[in-house]
């Protein structure tokens, strides 16, 4: 089974700390004028935003944490490193074409739902039917944390409709796809090891 190159470690856990943190100091340099509960993670880094350059950095800086770990998680099934590797590449296009500072974007939306969409299947895609794969390469738990990915997407889509807690939606689908990949990684670390063998 080909082995993970420790740095892989690094570009996956800095990306939910890039992305929370950038949300966070991008939310409080915007001020009170903007409400993280009903409003989205794309006002954040629209044109004229207070904060616009810390979201776009942090958006950017997501997309190529995801790039890299998708690059080095080699034990992981080809089909899953490319939708990984698909959704940082929307996360650095999101950055590249932010929201208008009003009303809605075609562009933006629409690569925005491509990048949760590629997030959300890649730890199906990823999954190793065999009995040795690392415990979060199994069929089982990728089937789980692509299950609880989908439903935050329309957990996400139904608040964004009825103009309710959107904003907590989006966080909450948003840093469960910027964690499984670190979780992924750290099960093929700790599997290569030997931490993780079911005992027979």
């Amino acid at each position: 089974m080909p082995t993970v190159p420790l740095w892989v470690l690094f570009s996956s856990g800095c990306a939910p700390v890039l992305l929370i943190a950038g949300w966070l100091i991008a939310a409080s340099l915007e001020g009170a004028g903007y409400d993280p509960v009903s409003q989205t993670i794309s006002v954040l880094a629209a044109h004229g935003a207070a904060g616009f350059w810390v979201m776009t950095g942090a958006l950017f800086a997501l997309g190529v944490c995801h790039l890299l770990t998708a690059w080095g998680l080699r034990t992981a099934a080809v089909a899953g490193r490319v939708a990984l590797a698909g959704g940082g590449v929307a996360a650095v296009v999101v950055a590249l074409i932010p929201a208008p500072s009003s009303g809605g974007s075609l562009r933006h939306g629409s690569v925005a739902v491509v990048g949760f969409v590629l997030l959300a299947v890649w730890p199906v895609l990823a999954a190793d039917g065999s009995g040795a794969a690392p415990w979060a390469l199994r069929p089982a738990p990728s089937f789980v944390a692509t299950a609880v990915m989908v439903v935050g997407a329309v957990w996400f889509l139904v608040e964004l409709q009825r103009e309710g807690a959107a904003g907590v939606a989006e966080r909450v689908v948003t840093a469960v796809q910027s964690v499984w990949p670190f979780v992924a990684v750290a099960s093929c670390l700790r599997h290569c090891r030997g931490g993780d063998r079911t005992p027979t």
